[in-house]
């Protein structure tokens, strides 16, 4: 039976911030990262979460420039134009590299068969949409003329206000008849799915049965996670009970493929991959010699590393959560409250809006937490990072309209 590894918090997180490309200082110069380099870091992460909310920019962006200071949003459209990657349901509507594609048809595969009734529903819209995409795509949906308006499955059923094309679309996307196969900012271009990445996904089909293709989909999850616990009800990226999930971490760990991890005064047991094991004492072994002062980095809400917040409160002892759908006045932190990361630690959030047209970057909120350092050991690494913040998403000017504790807007009007 495999040993659990007992491990301090402090080196549970630095190993997750490792493994997300979230730990280190940024290298004192760097030049554009190009495609390339891009593909290479959401193969790391396993895949990016897409999100149309742009406070500043998509979620997507925000991910990735938060890892490398290189990074421009073009590089992401060139990979999606390319065939690089592709989008799909992962952990929600994620950027995944083109390579994985046959891994996610179990998840095709439960959403062909229940979105058929609501297709053939609008078999004719359908039909006119692919008939379309056939001869002219890739085609946005603006392209398209409605006959009619319906429900959709993100409206009030009650109210009809959705055109019956773009419900279309939205249902052949999402049973993987059709990809989006380029971006306009957040406008999306769809083409029918070539024959060859569908025979992809019937191989694999064909090939092992459907418990097989989830252990190969887990196995996907696991690596974007890295640090995992069976009470997360997505693990696997596939519906299943908590026994179920609880038998199948308990194979993994038999078979060495898994190791339990027991972390110091949290009561949770998280779970590694093997191969991760010799990274994890490595540092261990380091932890003298690590530097706790920056970079600071602004995560998005839909960060990775943000995914499972139980996880964050447990390693971080930090509490998050979106506000975006709750009311107004009922607000803590603001619609659009980004966790503030120093070096290995969460020490506050910042919610920003970035005004294109006049360039200002306007931080409407920036609190810290009580338990945040003393402000002498992050303001400067604030400060760089804040800077940096505004610059590579546009801004020429940022303001600071609330702080809190109050006392650090005065603080923060020296040097920004």
């Amino acid at each position: 039976m495999t040993t659990a590894l007992r491990m301090n918090k402090k080196i549970v997180r630095r190993f997750l911030l490792q493994t997300q490309s979230l730990l280190g200082r940024w290298p004192a110069a760097y030049l554009p990262s190009g495609p390339e380099q891009v593909m290479q870091l959401i193969r790391s992460l396993g895949c990016v979460q897409i999100d149309p909310v742009a406070a500043v920019t998509g979620n997507q962006h925000l991910v990735l420039s938060a890892r490398d200071p290189g990074y421009n949003s073009d590089d992401l459209h060139t990979l999606l134009s390319d065939h690089k990657v592709f989008e799909y349901f992962a952990n929600a509507a994620c950027v995944i590299p083109i390579e994985d594609y046959a891994l996610f048809e179990p998840v095709r595969a439960r959403l062909r068969d229940r979105l058929a009734p609501s297709l053939q529903g609008l078999e004719n819209t359908v039909q006119h949409v692919l008939k379309r995409l056939e001869e002219e795509g890739p085609l946005p949906s603006r392209a398209f003329r409605a006959v009619e308006r319906v429900s959709g499955y993100w409206d009030n059923a009650d109210v009809p206000k959705t055109k019956d094309t773009t419900l279309a679309l939205n249902l052949l996307l999402d049973s993987a008849a059709i990809r989006v196969v380029a971006r306009q900012g957040n406008e999306r271009y769809f083409q029918i799915t070539e024959s060859g990445l569908l025979e992809q996904g019937r191989s694999m089909s064909a090939d092992i049965d459907i418990l097989a293709q989830r252990q190969v989909l887990m196995d996907k999850y696991i690596h974007a996670y890295r640090v995992v616990d069976v009470r997360d009800p997505r693990l696997g990226w596939m519906k299943s009970t908590a026994a179920e999930r609880r038998n199948d971490m308990a194979a993994r760990v038999a078979d060495g493929r898994m190791i339990p991890l027991e972390v110091e005064d949290v009561a949770t047991p998280y779970y590694i991959r093997a191969e991760d094991e010799g990274l994890l004492l490595e540092m261990e072994r380091e932890e003298t010699h690590y530097d706790s002062s920056g970079p600071v980095r602004f995560l998005p809400p839909l960060d990775n590393l943000l995914w499972r917040r139980e996880r964050i409160v447990d390693l971080f002892d930090f509490h998050y959560k979106w506000e975006i759908y709750t009311p107004e006045v009922k607000r803590t932190y603001g619609y659009y409250a980004m966790p503030i990361l120093h070096g290995d630690r969460l020490i506050g959030r910042m919610d920003p809006r970035l005004d294109r047209k006049t360039g200002v970057l306007t931080v409407r909120l920036l609190s810290m937490e009580e338990t945040a350092p003393p402000v002498e050991e992050w303001i400067a690494d604030f400060r760089e990072g804040l800077q940096f913040f505004a610059t590579t998403h546009g801004a020429r000017t940022i303001t600071v309209e609330k702080t809190v504790p109050k006392e650090l807007k005065k603080q923060l009007k020296s040097i920004l």
